[in-house]
């Protein structure tokens, strides 16, 4: 029972995993797991499967090898499987009708360490490649080379991305235009308002253009993906922009929410010490992903790569809003005997409402997306990437918008004859927590 419910948790772990389905060289050595899973992919009723496995060797070579080799299965399939077998009805995964055999190890030619083959798959469904060894002690070496796609209509032409994502390249080309037309129009915008713009402004348009050089490399990477199986070095430019994207952003959030630039000149010690902690953290959160990415879920520390990336996120997403708390209540200590600070307080209390959008916009690309994934036919994964891309532009629009550059923005321009309503809008407050 123990075994099996490893098992469910190792394959349900993978197809998690949105794999960008290229062609995949994966290496095993004296490996004893009853399950690696090698791959994912969404079919079409043109689906083929390209397995060109070397190097084959057991530790036994009198195991009988009908129970040692690869098959695919759906997610609804495999829960059928593990049943059977808590079941007593099959001993080994590969006996069971429920999967698709592809190849096992008793079909080798004598004196052969490796072998070839084409599977066809007409039906379509979101399927896992997976490597079964029903012994205990058996050890496998191998080298695994799988290439899996569809045939794209008449033209016949090979799509190696994913039936729910063979969208995605035209998907992040037409965001991209959008980003760089963003950029375009805060330029315009900084031109004509240059005598109230801040430095906090030139910092908002180089996000933009980040964001934007991000995803015309990420088009560019799934672009070459579908026609070829390989990002051609797209990857490498991705990681660097999505990287550079990933630390200007939440530096972004943290000066905004403190009010750097607009209220003031500076950052206090715990705010910079926020900086020093989420721009490492956003290193690893990098790392995490470009191991997440590049390697296939068959390997042994795979989840844990994930689980990382996963906390590291989740960290950096809740040190960004410990600066906006901490300066709405040291300038509300403050304002108690400071007209200055009561008005700083006011923009600060006005800031909440950003406070709020990016708390939403946190819980949605985290929570709300993953749970859209979740749920979603595989023939769709694409509306979960444009509901996260949608989400983020919003973000954007709003921070543009709320902090543009204007003499009577009420983010940060609250006239003098405003402080002392300030102060006694303080008071009443006071008076009434009293």
């Amino acid at each position: 029972m123990g075994r099996i419910c490893g098992i469910l948790a190792v394959l349900l772990g993978v197809m998690t995993y949105l794999s960008s389905a290229e062609i995949r060289t994966t290496v095993i050595r004296s490996d004893t797991r009853p399950i690696i899973p090698i791959d994912e992919f969404g079919f079409t009723h043109t689906g083929r499967l390209e397995l060109n496995v070397s190097g084959i060797s057991v530790s036994n070579r009198n195991a009988d090898l009908t129970k040692v080799g690869f098959f695919l299965c759906t997610r609804e399939s495999w829960l059928h499987v593990l049943q059977q077998m808590e079941e007593s009805e099959v001993g080994c995964a590969l006996e069971s009708q429920l999967v698709k055999r592809v190849y096992t190890f008793n079909s080798l030619p004598p004196n052969s360490d490796g072998f070839g083959s084409l599977y066809v798959e007409t039906d379509s469904d979101q399927y896992t490649l997976v490597f079964a060894n029903c012994y205990d002690d058996l050890g496998v070496s191998m080298t695994v080379r799988s290439a899996m796609y569809n045939l794209d209509g008449k033209s016949r032409q090979r799509d190696y991305l994913s039936a729910g994502k063979t969208v995605l390249p035209r998907v992040y080309f037409a965001l991209s235009m959008i980003y760089w037309g963003m950029a375009a129009l805060w330029t315009v915008i900084l031109y004509k308002k240059r005598l109230t713009v801040f430095r906090i402004h030139v910092f908002m348009l180089a996000v933009v253009l980040l964001k934007a050089l991000n995803l015309l490399c990420e088009a560019e990477d799934k672009s070459y993906i579908k026609k070829t199986g390989s990002a051609h070095g797209w990857d490498v430019v991705f990681y660097i922009f999505s990287f550079l994207k990933g630390i200007t952003l939440f530096t972004l959030i943290v000066l905004i929410g403190t009010g750097w630039s607009f209220l003031k000149p500076y950052l206090q010690d715990r705010e910079k010490k926020v900086l020093i902690i989420v721009i490492p953290l956003q290193v690893v959160a990098n790392i995490a992903q470009v191991v997440i990415d590049e390697t296939s879920p068959f390997a042994q520390d795979w989840l844990t790569w994930k689980q990382l990336f996963l906390l590291v996120d989740v960290v950096c997403c809740c040190a960004v809003l410990f600066p906006i708390v901490w300066s709405i209540k040291n300038l509300r200590e403050a304002a108690r005997s400071d007209g200055k600070a009561a008005v700083n307080l006011l923009k600060l209390t006005l800031f909440r409402h950003y406070y709020v959008v990016v708390i939403c916009y946190i819980y949605f690309t985290r929570v709300v997306v993953y749970a859209l994934e979740t749920i979603t036919s595989y023939r769709y994964l694409w509306t979960s990437v444009v509901a996260a891309e949608l989400a983020t532009l919003a973000f954007y629009v709003f921070t543009g918008y709320k902090f543009q550059p204007q003499p009577h923005n009420p983010y940060f321009a609250i006239d003098d004859d405003e402080e002392e309503a300030a102060i006694d809008q303080l008071k009443l407050e006071d008076e009434f927590e009293l």
